[in-house]
């Protein structure tokens, strides 16, 4: 950033509007994305215990985290979505732009009326057998086909889907899961490998 200072609504509004420019091709400037994750970990170090969501409320950021931890599970190698902060990502993205309140929340909201319909409790009262069956019914667009009222929810998990990506891929443990190094420089140019057979 060349000597200006942005505001934080600018960097927030700048990475809701470059996630949702694609999904052709998804751009997240890169110093949006370093801001966002750090003020999550600005806030974290104050000496708050956890995250305070900034637009879902309880009950909804915890199935928020649910569905980010199912998404992108920690593993071996590397941490989740949840340890890479990608719910509280999504979260100050949310908080900052009325479309993504509306899909998101509107999308958390379908899941636990879908559940209570078929399972008589919301998403997160119901067991990992029916998480899964739920979960497995939203994640395919070819679902929509042969159930009209999945569409909403179809919908809903593709674009958290994208910005679970998006959190932990631009999160700390998702750069190092990538060994990205960033842009270097060579300190000298070997030129053109041979041509083969030349």
């Amino acid at each position: 950033m060349s000597g200006h200072s942005i505001s934080r609504r600018n960097v927030l509004k700048s990475l809701s509007m470059g996630a949702v420019a694609g999904s052709v091709l998804r751009v997240i400037p890169l110093e949006a994305a370093e801001y966002a994750h750090g003020i999550i970990a600005t806030e974290k170090a104050d000496g708050k215990t956890a995250y305070t969501p900034k637009f879902f409320p309880p009950q909804q950021y915890k199935t928020l985290e649910a569905l980010c931890g199912t998404i992108f599970p920690a593993d071996a190698d590397c941490g989740g979505a949840v340890e890479a902060g990608a719910p509280e990502f999504i979260d100050l993205l949310t908080s900052e732009n009325p479309e993504y309140q509306l899909k998101l929340g509107g999308g958390i909201m379908w899941l636990d009326a879908t559940c209570v319909d078929r399972y008589g409790k919301g998403y997160l009262e119901c067991d990992p057998q029916q998480q899964k069956e739920i979960l497995d019914r939203i994640a395919y667009r070819k679902n929509a086909l042969s159930d009209a009222s999945l569409s909403q929810g179809i919908s809903f998990f593709a674009f958290l889907r994208d910005l679970t990506a998006d959190g932990f891929f631009t999160s700390k443990i998702g750069i190092e899961y990538l060994g990205y190094i960033g842009n270097t420089y060579l300190t000298e140019f070997p030129g053109c490998p041979p041509v083969p057979g030349v």
